[in-house]
C-alpha cells in the first residue's frame, strides 16, 4: 500500500502539470489571437498610408481639377435659396401631402413652368426659378411611443402580447410621424410665401378629410359638452354632502350622539373627489384634441417671405467636386491595382 501511495502522488502531479500547460497554451493562443488582430488593422492602416502616399501627387491633381470644374459651375450657376415650413397632418392626411409635394417637384424635375404657373398661381419667371420640392419628418422617438400607447389602449389584451414595441417600431412609417416639413429650393428668394396657401389647401379642400374633421370636431365638442355637465353635477353633489356634514357637526356640538354613518360618508367624498379628477384630466385630453383637430392640417410654422440663401462648405459646388475628383481618381487607382494582383496571382 505504501507504494502505490507516492504513485498516485505522482500520477496527480502530472495530470495538473498536464493541465496547467493546456491552460498556458490556451492563455497564449488567445493573447496570440488578440494580437494578431491588432497587427492586422496596423496593418491595413500603414497600406493605406502607403498607398496614399504613393498616389498623392495624382489623387492631388484629381481633386484641384474637379475643384476647378466646380468653381466654375459656382461662379457660372444662379445663387440658390431655401425655406422650410413645419405642418401637423391630422386624420392620416400625411400620404396625400407628400404625394403632393412629390408632384410639385416632379413639375419642376420635367420643367413644367406652365404647370407650376397654374398650381401656384405664379407668373413664368417665378415659376422657372422653383427647383426643388421635399418633404420629410421630423423624427422624435416619443411619436412612437405615443402611437404605441394609443394602440395597446384601443386593442386586446391577446394582441398586445402577440405585437411587441420592436415589431410596432419597425412598422413605424416617415408617414406616422406627428410633424413634418416641407423645404423648397428656388432662384428667387421673396417667392415662398406664395406656396403655402397652395400646398396646404390642396389637402384641406379633400372632401374626404373635410368631412373626417366634422365629424371628429362634432364628437369632441359633445364629449366636452358631456364631461362639464358631469363636473358640474359632481360640484353640486360635493356642496350637498359639505352641507350636510355641516349641518350633522352642528347637531353633535349641540348633544352628545354616535355617528355609524361617518366613514362611508368620507368614502363618498373620496369617490367623488376621484371622480372629478377623473372627469378633469378627460375634460384636458378632449381640450387639447380639440386644438389639435380644428384643422386638417395644422401650420406650425410657414415658408419664410424671404428665403436664406444656400451657403456652407458642404453644399460648395468646388468642395463637392474637389472630393468627387478625389473618390474617382482612388477607385481608378484601386482597380489597377485589383487588375495587376489579379495578373501575378494567375502566374
Amino acid at each position: 500500500m505504501s507504494t502505490n501511495q507516492p504513485t498516485n502522488k505522482n500520477e496527480e502531479e502530472v495530470d495538473l502539470g498536464s493541465l496547467f500547460v493546456i491552460i498556458g497554451r490556451g492563455f497564449k493562443n488567445f493573447f496570440n489571437f488578440i494580437g494578431n488582430i491588432f497587427k492586422g488593422i496596423f496593418h491595413f492602416f500603414i497600406t493605406i498610408l502607403i498607398f496614399l502616399k504613393k498616389n498623392i501627387i495624382k489623387i492631388g491633381i484629381a481633386a484641384v481639377i474637379g475643384f476647378i470644374i466646380g468653381l466654375f459651375l459656382q461662379i457660372t450657376t444662379t445663387d440658390r435659396f431655401e425655406s422650410n415650413m413645419l405642418v401637423q397632418p391630422n386624420f392620416k392626411s400625411s400620404r396625400q401631402l407628400y404625394n403632393n409635394v412629390k408632384f410639385y417637384n416632379d413639375l419642376v424635375k420635367q420643367k413644367d413652368t406652365l404647370g407650376l404657373q397654374n398650381t401656384f398661381n405664379i407668373n413664368k419667371e417665378e415659376a422657372a426659378a422653383l427647383k426643388k420640392f421635399t418633404i420629410e419628418p421630423i423624427a422624435n422617438q416619443n411619436d412612437v411611443i405615443d402611437s404605441y400607447n394609443d394602440f395597446i389602449q384601443s386593442v386586446d389584451t391577446t394582441t398586445v402580447k402577440s405585437y411587441t414595441f420592436d415589431e410596432f417600431k419597425a412598422s413605424f412609417t416617415d408617414l406616422d410621424y406627428k410633424i413634418h416639413k416641407i423645404n423648397v429650393i428656388a432662384e428667387k428668394n421673396d417667392i415662398f410665401n406664395k406656396l403655402d396657401e397652395v400646398i396646404i389647401s390642396s389637402v384641406v379642400k379633400n372632401k374626404y378629410f373635410n368631412r373626417l374633421k366634422t365629424l371628429t370636431n362634432e364628437n369632441l365638442n359633445r364629449t366636452d359638452s358631456l364631461l362639464r355637465q358631469n363636473l358640474t353635477q359632481i360640484d353640486t353633489l360635493r356642496r350637498v354632502y359639505m352641507e350636510v356634514m355641516v349641518e350633522e357637526a352642528k347637531k353633535q356640538s349641540s348633544g352628545t350622539s354616535i355617528d355609524l354613518g361617518g366613514e362611508k360618508r368620507t368614502t363618498k367624498e373620496l369617490e367623488l373627489f376621484e371622480t372629478n379628477r377623473k372627469l378633469n384630466a378627460d375634460l384636458k385630453t378632449v381640450v387639447e384634441d380639440k386644438s389639435e383637430k380644428y384643422e386638417v392640417i395644422n401650420v406650425i410654422s410657414n415658408f419664410q417671405p424671404i428665403g436664406s440663401e444656400i451657403k456652407g462648405v458642404t453644399k460648395n459646388k468646388a468642395f463637392q467636386l474637389a472630393i468627387v475628383g478625389a473618390l474617382i481618381m482612388i477607385f481608378i487607382l484601386l482597380l489597377l491595382k485589383l487588375n495587376s494582383y489579379l495578373n501575378t496571382y494567375k502566374k
